[in-house]
């Protein structure tokens, strides 16, 4: 009837079986032809060129999990796979095969072929990715998926593009800006954001001679490359400055408040040498417009060309006293403080600094990166005595997310979309989106939008979507363009199957509709940020078409990616959705923790310890390591990712289910048992069964709400739970109904609500572990009925049966699971092996219970008799003596009277009253004494021949006393315990009878003797032979008695 279920647990293989059959019965493609109501899922598009790392299977597996789960509640859930294909990563994977170096090197190269090849670049691990995505079990239709480069695309952007630039809210601006020399692009602060390093660099405090005075202005700087271009100096206006004589024999200017700081080094105690004299001090105004000499020749004729004064002192509130001298340093081409301060004074701009980042000409330093020129700027100094102190700092400086330059900040002209107009509509729709977990979307999210910048929108490069305005060369009128067809009709020499990127669209001219001259695109290109911002309405080419699928399906319901991604697409999102539509793109966000190794170290493969996802796939297969990202913590959290710890959560859940599901196979199949032909008759259940199908309903409705609500590691929890019980509680209590001769109403009974606990788990576990449950679902269910769904995946989410929830049932059986693991406990504790049957074992708890739940303890315990009772005290004791690392500093005088009060207690009575109470009280005459738990070592002290635990409001005393009785009992047990363990590594089959030959130390034999029906009956023998053991034959040890048994196999 079932096929035959293995029982190992390596589910590699059969993953890729179900992987196959989902592949020809297109189950994915008919999951989407499910009609109902829409939940919209938006995939953050990977980019192609770059190859699936472990971090992928995490965001992986949420972003499949939910749609699974939507699906089965009856949902329509559009997945949509999408690419991103624009960007410097892809310029410079080219580059890096073409063998150039650079943007000059690129155009000597040629735009057209550099373009295609970046064309053909972006789909490089394209089947990688789609081998990925299916190993892992993650649908999405790649069949018809939105591509960032194509045609349709690019003009929903421009159409955007054109609202933001209508509406104002775009300008081409000269502003200091994060910019990487290597690429020779500025980047957004978003951007930025994502490559912070700790470095130690060396820091200068230069003297900077005053103009009319033999004294020195004392500046501090953390960028040395920059004092070439320096024009001035600045000062807090409110704070206080001294000048001082210096023991170094210079005279110097600089905050009060750090003079200890930065001069106290130059004091000598054992000549009696002060580091400084203070000659006068000033308010930060008083030094307004006192002028200096500039630090290089080179500077003067700039500033004279300009006609402009500099090399002055300027004030402004941004100078701070919590470092340097309280004087800075401005060069207003690399700093956005500099920049603004020196335009309210008119200060000249220097900008010695070229777009490789390189020192130009006019400086000594000419051809050097602005790092590089760093030591050799502090050399200059201190050769012409201008150096006073060239200290090393670490701090946190950004670096190119894309090629790992270090960043300049840079004066530059670039486009910019102006955010700053819409924070408030940003930080309204923000308030509306439900962030998992909150902390990040009104903390880290919501601190972001409160700060946030204008969004640096062009890119000087080459591989992206052209920003779409055009420029009069004669009169300067700039227009927007919106769509292919505006393009057209304003143009002379737009081809009609006009490509979207350059060098193409560069060549496109239109007319001006002010001076009737000749327009010419901008040459940037935008940020691809934007394009994957864009993917709600680009995808479906909105608004030229599609217009009412684009309703239908915005905003998002569910979106889910990494950390990082909260400064790059889910800002993105948010800042084109609410430019355009002024609403939030998606009601519910999972924000995913980075996945790290064992050690909680990021993961790399310079450190070599990087896992290598295919590897870690075909190890232990998707649905294991799917578990374990469900299980291991709170999805917001770095995961730890290791071998053991997935295998571990395997075992306990997957392992457990799948033995569960092994053994109703095995015996269904003896017994030719077919659901189809009985019905689940609840009244006629036993209670075992009304317990296994409440608590089945209770764990349906928990994952249910739990996954409705996001909570991941919730809903994975019931399920375990439940499994837990079904298997280690239920099916052992159980086991012997389906050994029972025939299909009696009870054994019909067990099957069915085995029957149903199994199909029912693997419905509600579907969306976690889809391999393991199409597994269970296709034999189970579809080898039986044909009729059935075709796939567990095409089923709905299974319903609570409310009638069948008895919470005071689960409740009692909850109780008697704690009496049960307690007494386990006592037996531990008392050297006491479950195989050895006991006398009695009193318990004090809340409830009282009745005669079958008596019996399932004294089955589970192998206890002869179980009495419940109010007063257990009499079965232990406790000795109090003080702690003394707490006692002693309170109590110190009295710390002998406390010791022997202590030792004269009644145990229990003190105890009991330090339980209702939280203290025992004394007076020794000296004040009174209170000692808490934290005062107190209390020790247990057991009455002989009990053994006693206790958990909360539940207590168990065991009777530890064997007598011959029960001793020979324990042997029997052993015996038959032995022989079942034998029958496995014999390979027998559960129906397969025997015959025990034995022997053994005259008191096993004596036992076995004795008790041979008990034995023959429990394990299928025809006879059992004291004698030459024959057969499969091993030797034990039995409770310390030498005994080899044999068993053989009878032919039928």
């Amino acid at each position: 009837m079932y096929k035959k279920v293995s029982t190992d647990l390596n589910f590699v293989e059969r993953e890729k079986a179900v992987q196959q059959f989902w592949k020809d019965e297109k189950i994915f493609e008919k999951t989407e032809e499910k009609k109902g109501p829409s939940f919209v899922f938006y995939d953050g598009p990977p980019t192609a060129n770059g190859k699936p790392h472990i971090g992928h299977v995490l965001t992986r597996v949420i972003k499949d999990m939910i749609p699974r789960y939507r699906t089965m509640k009856g949902y329509f859930v559009p997945r949509k796979a999408g690419w991103d294909t624009h960007g410097l990563p892809v310029e410079l994977e080219v580059e890096k095969e073409l063998g150039l170096d650079g943007k000059e090197q690129i155009e000597e190269y040629g735009l057209e072929p550099f373009i295609d090849m970046c064309k053909e670049s972006v789909w490089k691990y394209k089947g990688m990715w789609e081998d990925f995505s299916g190993t892992v079990g993650f649908w999405a239709d790649m069949d018809n998926p939105y591509v960032t480069y194509h045609n349709s695309f690019i003009e929903s952007e421009w159409w955007a593009l054109k609202q933001i630039y209508d509406k104002g809210l775009m300008y081409k601006g000269f502003k200091i800006v994060p910019y990487c020399p290597r690429c020779g692009t500025p980047l957004s602060s978003h951007e930025v954001a994502q490559g912070y390093k700790d470095i130690k660099e060396r820091s200068a405090v230069v003297r900077f001679k005053l103009k009319d005075e033999d004294a020195y202005f004392l500046a501090w700087t953390t960028t040395p490359w920059t004092l070439p271009s320096n024009v001035a100096l600045c000062v807090n206006p409110d704070d206080e400055y001294a000048k001082v004589k210096a023991a170094d024999g210079y005279t110097y200017y600089m905050a009060t408040a750090l003079l200890d700081t930065v001069l106290g080094k130059l004091a000598d105690e054992e000549k009696g040498i002060k580091a400084y004299e203070v000659l006068e001090t000033y308010k930060g105004k008083d030094l307004e417009y006192k002028e200096y000499i500039p630090l290089y020749d080179c500077e003067i004729p700039v500033v004279e060309k300009q006609h402009k004064k500099g090399f002055y002192v300027m004030c402004d509130s941004y100078v701070t006293m919590s470092d340097g001298t309280g004087i800075v340093h401005c060069a207003p081409a690399f700093g956005e403080d500099d920049a603004r301060v020196c335009g309210r004074y008119d200060m000249p701009f220097i900008q010695f600094v070229d777009t490789k980042g390189d020192m130009t000409a006019e400086t000594p330093f000419a051809g050097l990166f602005v790092k590089k020129a760093d030591p050799e700027v502090l050399k200059d100094l201190d050769k012409r005595g201008l150096l006073f102190d060239a200290p090393k700092f670490e701090h946190s400086y950004p670096h190119c997310w894309r090629c790992d330059t270090p960043l300049i900040y840079y004066a530059r002209e670039s486009w910019y979309i102006k955010m700053t107009a819409v924070k408030d509509d940003l930080i309204r729709n923000n308030n509306t989106i439900n962030w998992i977990p909150e902390s990040i979307g009104k903390g880290r999210f919501g601190d972001w939008l409160e700060n946030v910048q204008d969004w640096a929108i062009s890119r000087n490069r080459y591989w992206g979507t052209p920003l779409n305005v055009w420029e009069c060369e004669d009169c300067g009128h700039r227009h927007a363009i919106g769509s292919i067809e505006e393009l057209k009709s304003m143009s002379d020499n737009c081809p009609e199957d006009i490509e979207l990127h350059r060098p193409y669209i560069d060549a496109v001219t239109i007319k001006c509709p002010h001076c009737g001259k000749t327009m010419k695109r901008v040459p940037e290109v935008i940020d691809c940020w934007f394009d994957s911002g864009s993917m709600p309405f680009a995808q479906h080419h909105y608004p030229f078409e599609n217009q009412e699928l684009f309703k239908a399906q915005f905003p998002a319901d569910f979106i889910s990616e990494a950390v990082d991604q909260t400064r790059g697409w889910f800002y993105s999102l948010l800042a084109v959705s609410t430019l355009i539509f002024d609403k939030a793109p998606f009601k519910n966000v999972i924000v995913l923790g980075h996945v790290q190794d064992e050690n909680g170290q990021k993961m790399s493969k310079s450190k070599g310890n990087a896992v290598d996802p295919f590897d870690a796939l075909q190890t232990y297969g998707a649905d294991a390591i799917r578990w374990y990202f469900y299980t291991n913590s709170a999805p917001w959290l770095p995961n730890r990712f290791y071998g053991k710890a997935v295998t571990e959560g395997q075992r306990k859940f997957m392992g457990t289910l799948w033995n569960t599901y092994a053994f109703f196979v095995l015996y269904a199949n003896i017994d030719n048992f077919d659901p189809n032909n009985y019905k689940l008759d609840y009244d006629k259940l036993s209670v075992m069964d009304k317990w296994l199908l409440s608590k089945l309903n209770s764990m349906v409705g928990e994952v249910d709400a739990n996954l409705n609500d996001y909570k991941i590691p919730e809903a994975a929890k019931a399920l375990q739970d439940f499994v837990d019980e079904m298997s280690n509680w239920y099916v052992r209590r159980g086991r012997e109904r389906y050994w029972a001769p025939g299909m009696e109403p009870d054994k019909v009974a067990a099957y069915m609500t085995l029957y149903t606990a199994l199909v029912t788990i693997a419905k509600a576990a579907a969306p976690m572990v889809p391999f393991l449950a199409e597994e269970i679902y296709q034999n189970l269910v579809r080898s039986i009925d044909k009729t059935a769904p075709e796939s567990i995946h095409l089923c709905d989410f299974p319903a609570v049966e409310d009638k069948w929830i008895d919470k005071e049932l689960e409740s009692k059986m909850d109780e008697i699971i704690r009496i049960v693991e307690l007494g386990r406990a006592a037996r531990n504790g008392a050297n006491r092996k479950n195989r050895q049957p006991l006398a009695e074992m009193y318990v004090k708890a809340d409830k009282d219970l009745d005669g079958f739940y008596m019996d399932i303890i004294r089955e589970e315990l192998n206890i002869k008799e179980v009495i419940f009772t109010k007063e257990v005290e009499g079965f232990v004791s406790y000795n109090f003596k003080p702690q003394l690392k707490t006692v002693g500093p309170k109590y110190g005088k009295q710390l002998g009277k406390i010791r022997e009060a202590l030792a004269n207690l009644d145990g229990r009575a003190a105890k009991a009253i330090l339980d209702s109470e939280g203290k025992l009280s004394f007076d020794f005459g000296e004040g009174p004494v209170e000692l808490t738990a934290d005062d107190l070592l209390i020790e247990t002290t057991q009455r002989e021949g009990f053994y006693t635990v206790s958990d909360r409001d539940i207590t168990v005393a065991i009777d530890t006393v064997l007598t011959p009785a029960l001793i020979e009992e324990g042997f029997m047990r052993e015996i038959i315990s032995k022989v079942q363990t034998m029958r496995k590594e014999a390979g027998f089959e559960v129906t397969d009878h025997i015959r025990i030959t034995m022997e053994g130390s005259e008191k096993v034999t004596a036992v076995a003797e004795a008790r041979k029906a008990e034995i023959t009956g429990a394990t299928l023998a025809e006879s059992l032979t004291v004698g030459t053991p024959v057969g499969y034959t091993k030797e034990w040890d039995l409770n310390g008695e030498k005994a080899t048994l044999g068993v053989e196999k009878l032919e039928k």
